[in-house]
């Protein structure tokens, strides 16, 4: 196999579509595309389209430097553009609660804010999903995505277990506590020691980012700010470690 065929294979098997024509290909025959890349200050006609059609269909469009795009090209002829696939389609927030109602089950879902890194994101996705839970949710930007990587870290859960995006934490957290559902944030210095936290009922477990945390309005927005018990010398868990906590919580109080 020639150089160029097995970069092209390798750029496949990672998600990644490189170059104009492909990425229009992509965007023409509906392929779920997680995010796209554009180099920074190239403005010419068929740039301007590619990034037109994607934000109309609700992908998220990045302008990026082009030393960035280069590293991550696995091609070596990305010609300014670069879509990295989506492994399955996202769900709306609305069809995630419909299942839990249709299931006669109250609401348990993991919210996301800002994880960045896709082996957490795929770490978190196969929790909840082995845990019962309903749903992911995730923001459009500042977040890892549906990738392959997140794909395989998850072990397969992707397929059973819906992902949402949505524009904005903080707004959904205030949609979700208008439909009954109370949000538990998880936090270092929460006044909820864990095993207080009553989880019973319609819930939404929000699980920060890897270094900072949950951000402020997404913190000023939850009901409870719950704590793990820390008996050690660091006092933090890793975000995937601090949702499977949680969820296997809420896990024990439905099964009493």
């Amino acid at each position: 196999m020639d150089g160029n065929r097995k970069e092209e294979l390798t750029a496949e098997a990672d998600g990644m579509i490189e170059g104009r024509n492909a990425v229009m290909e992509a965007l023409r025959s509906g392929e779920a595309i997680d995010k796209l890349y554009l180099a920074k200050g190239d403005t010419d006609k068929t740039l301007g389209h590619i990034a037109s059609s994607a934000r109309n269909k609700g992908i998220v469009v990045v302008e990026a430097d082009r030393r960035k795009l280069d590293a991550m090209s696995r091609t070596h002829a990305h010609q300014g553009v670069i879509a990295v696939a989506a492994v399955r389609e996202y769900a709306s927030v609305e069809s995630i609660l419909a299942s839990a109602a249709q299931r006669g089950e109250a609401p348990l879902l993991v919210v996301c804010d800002e994880i960045s890194d896709p082996h957490n994101l795929g770490a978190v996705i196969r929790t909840a999903e082995c845990a019962g839970a309903h749903g992911v949710i995730i923001p459009k930007r500042r977040s890892a995505g549906l990738t392959a990587v997140v794909g395989k870290t998850s072990a397969g859960a992707v397929a059973y277990l819906p992902v949402a995006r949505v524009p904005n934490i903080p707004t959904l957290l205030k949609e979700l506590k208008e439909q009954g559902v109370w949000i538990f944030g998880t936090a270092a210095d929460g006044t909820t020691p864990l095993y207080d936290a009553d989880l019973r009922g319609p819930a939404a477990i929000v699980i920060g980012s890897e270094g900072a945390g949950m951000t402020r309005l997404v913190g000023e927005n939850c009901d409870f700010l719950v704590s793990i018990p820390m008996k050690g010398k660091i006092n933090s868990l890793n975000a995937s470690a601090a949702a499977a906590v949680l969820l296997y919580e809420a896990v024990r109080q439905r099964r009493a």
